[in-house]
């Protein structure tokens, strides 16, 4: 079978080439690839930023944003040849901390976990790929075409199932969300707002055009700037924040209503520099109860709840989130710079 695989730590690695047919161990599934999703992850891979092979190999697969159908299942599990799945990407460290024994090892404390395409694991992109049933997660069939939006999907649901959390701790009632950035993310944390009734605006550097569009057809008011300086009066109670721009990052923590939640979902690059008056943050978190905190990565049940919001979304606005497709044999092509909100990569030949 075909696979597309690199070497971490060595960049110019990534290529498709032919692997061994994988062999289902006890309670695993085997899934025929359908298609994969691009994300920046992927991209610092691939450019050697990061990456931890499995032991004793110098290439692997990558990929972790999966979608198949299952060719094969162990009998007595849950699922059946035919059904539409995507894959969890992290496992708990096999000596597990607290929270990955309970679950949670999306918020592993000793760092020992492993992920699929990324840390120590193959990921999901080849023509077929094994998953231990309790891993897996089945799709509603509507989702054929956009079932690699879960994975992203689940980095949102985390955050929101955080933010309600976080808000339960008194009266939570809130009205207004800003998004900055209407990358994938962005727009994914946008939908599920909407899903919650909330008065959404989405705030992004790009002009007008696709990513408005997109906005706009949620219901949600986009904003095309690079400052917060247009919600100075009417402040929202709740911001996701999804660029990584270490300006908006400061002055999110400053343009929340009192009582209001910070959500950082964008990594800012390191290197920079900016002048902020820290005794003022200070002042308005501590005077106001606010809170600012960051999320990454998601486990079970996150991608569970992902696969329920986004099977109640419009597959027509979903579809319009992949702006590029790519068989498998171009693959290459997707990780190169381009406007695109998000790229998938179709694997059947």
């Amino acid at each position: 079978m075909r696979a597309l695989t690199f070497a971490p730590g060595k960049a110019g690695t990534l290529r498709v080439e032919e692997l061994p047919e994988p062999e289902p161990g006890q309670g695993e599934l085997l899934v025929q690839g359908l298609a994969l999703g691009i994300c920046g992850t992927d991209r610092e891979l691939a450019a050697a930023e990061y990456g931890w092979p499995p032991p004793g190999r110098e290439r692997m697969v990558i990929g972790h944003e999966s979608l198949g159908r299952v060719l094969e299942a162990p009998e007595g599990s849950a699922f059946s040849p035919g059904d539409l799945v995507v894959g969890v990407v992290r496992r708990p460290d096999p000596e597990p901390c607290g929270a990955c024994a309970r679950g949670e090892f999306d918020m592993c404390r000793n760092g020992r976990y492993t992920e699929r395409g990324i840390k120590d694991l193959d990921g999901y992109a080849s023509e077929r790929w094994v998953i231990e049933s309790g891993y897996a997660v089945r799709l509603d069939p509507s989702l054929a075409t956009v079932g690699m939006l879960v994975e992203p999907t689940s980095v949102v649901a985390k955050a929101w199932e955080q933010i309600e959390r976080i808000g339960s701790r008194a009266w939570f009632e809130p009205r207004t969300l800003l998004v900055t950035g209407a990358g994938p993310i962005g727009l994914l944390a946008a939908l599920l707002g909407k899903q919650r009734g909330l008065d959404v605006h989405v705030l992004d550097r790009a002009p007008e055009g696709l990513k408005s569009s997109l906005v706009e057809e949620l219901g949600g008011t986009y904003h095309s700037g690079a400052s917060l300086e247009p919600f100075a009066d009417d402040k929202p109670d709740i911001i996701i924040e999804c660029t990584g721009v270490g300006t908006l990052v400061i002055d999110a923590m400053r343009t929340t209503a009192a009582g209001g939640i910070v959500c950082l979902c964008g990594l800012a690059p390191g290197g920079r520099t900016h002048r902020v008056d820290a005794g003022v943050i200070n002042r308005d978190i501590v005077l106001e109860n606010d809170v600012v905190f960051g999320t990454v990565n998601g486990n079970l049940r996150h991608f569970r709840d992902a696969a329920a919001a986004l099977a109640k979304a419009d597959i027509r606005w979903l579809e319009r989130l992949i702006t590029r497709r790519l068989p498998l044999e171009r693959a290459l092509e997707a990780f190169e710079p381009d406007h695109d909100v998000k790229v998938a990569i179709d694997l059947p030949s």
